[in-house]
């Protein structure tokens, strides 16, 4: 489905008529144009579950919700750059390109080989590049990559600025998902971090911003970016990391370091969790969030945490995910929802729609 276009700039009023509960939807077609093939698990290459059907179900929950949908505007690379580095960004625009001169080459850039840290040398070749910008598997560039990456940020920047301009609340529609991108690295779908750069934004104008990630994976990317700043609080709900991805982060004990220690919460829940226990934690997280003095609030809104998601770490329910908007709207503060993860099953817009609806009837 076409959605028209605007360019504005931030502080401009926005046109558009507003749904029946007020929020609006941020989206851009060019988001459609990553269209991942292959990724791989247990050392079998499958399909990629990160479909870009995942925008007609997720569009749909919008719109059920009462959502008018919008197209973002172009606020340029600055903000992006602001989280992530320019070799890295660099990287994301070219690499396909490179890569496809490479005799034999696949269609999808995908790396088979990482460096053993992050201090050793930065090689020239593509092949090189992409061990040391891609974590995994699971992040595949191809052609159109790097364009639905890009706008799948300028969609959680318009939606940064709508809460700047006085909206109390907007949903912003990122795909590719962004929390597990750190400053350098792709993984797990993700590229370019969006509901950071959405919190860098709004601290920049002199808001105090809380990340609050409610996806079924931890937010390593998210942590990794912030885990050294008292300016961002991140607050992480997930699945257990020992026994699920990204495994080598999102552990109870990882509250941040230097200045950021104690900035950083994870609260780790056993697989298979439902409602009430996953509500008890969200309190938890909640309260963390008010001691922080938050005025506004980043949810990085995964609905992998259902119980009939592909992933299967979490088991919350359509009425759970209206509990969890809800209780976010409790805090009283301005609340962007930024798209993580929630892959494809029939109830996918629904748990959109539950979570968008129970925010806005209770706040």
């Amino acid at each position: 489905m076409a959605i028209g276009r605007e360019i504005w700039r931030a502080g401009q009023a926005r046109p558009g008529i507003k749904g029946r509960n007020g929020m609006k939807a941020i989206f851009d077609d060019r988001q459609w144009k990553h269209q991942p093939r292959h990724f791989m698990a247990n050392g079998a290459i499958l399909p990629n579950p990160e479909q870009a059907e995942r925008i007609n179900r997720l569009l749909a929950g919008a719109r059920d919700a009462g959502c008018t949908v919008e197209a973002p505007g172009d606020a340029g690379i600055g903000p992006i750059a602001a989280l992530h580095s320019p070799e890295y960004l660099v990287f994301l625009e070219t690499i396909h390109t490179r890569w496809r001169r490479i005799e034999g080459a696949g269609e999808e850039v995908i790396p088979n080989i990482h460096p053993a840290n992050r201090s050793d040398s930065y090689p020239k070749s593509a092949v090189g590049q992409a061990g040391y910008h891609q974590a995994d598997t699971a992040c595949p560039i191809a052609e159109g990559t790097w364009q639905a990456a890009y706008w799948s940020a300028q969609t959680a920047i318009t939606g940064a600025d709508l809460l700047l301009a006085g909206e109390k609340s907007a949903y912003a529609l990122s795909r590719p998902p962004g929390h597990h991108a750190f400053g350098d690295l792709a993984g797990g779908f993700c590229f370019l971090n969006n509901s950071g750069i959405a919190a860098e934004r709004l601290r920049a104008q002199g808001l105090r911003p809380a990340i609050l990630d409610v996806d079924v994976h931890h937010g390593n990317g998210t942590q990794g970016i912030f885990y050294h700043r008292k300016d961002v609080l991140t607050v992480s709900i997930h699945a257990d990391p020992e026994r699920f991805y990204p495994f080598f982060w999102g552990h109870a004990d990882e509250r941040g370091a230097g200045e950021g220690l104690g900035y950083n919460l994870n609260l780790p829940l056993a697989r298979g969790t439902g409602d009430d226990a996953y509500l008890e934690t969200l309190a938890v997280a909640l309260q963390r969030i008010r001691a922080f003095g938050a005025d506004v609030v980043v949810v990085a809104l995964g609905l992998d945490a259902y119980v009939g998601d592909p992933f299967k770490g979490l088991a919350v329910t359509e009425a759970g995910f209206g509990r969890i908007g809800a209780a976010i709207a409790a805090l009283g503060v301005p609340c962007l929802f930024v798209q993580e993860g929630g892959y494809l099953c029939d109830e996918l817009g629904a748990n959109l729609t539950a979570v968008l609806q129970g925010f806005e009837q209770s706040a």
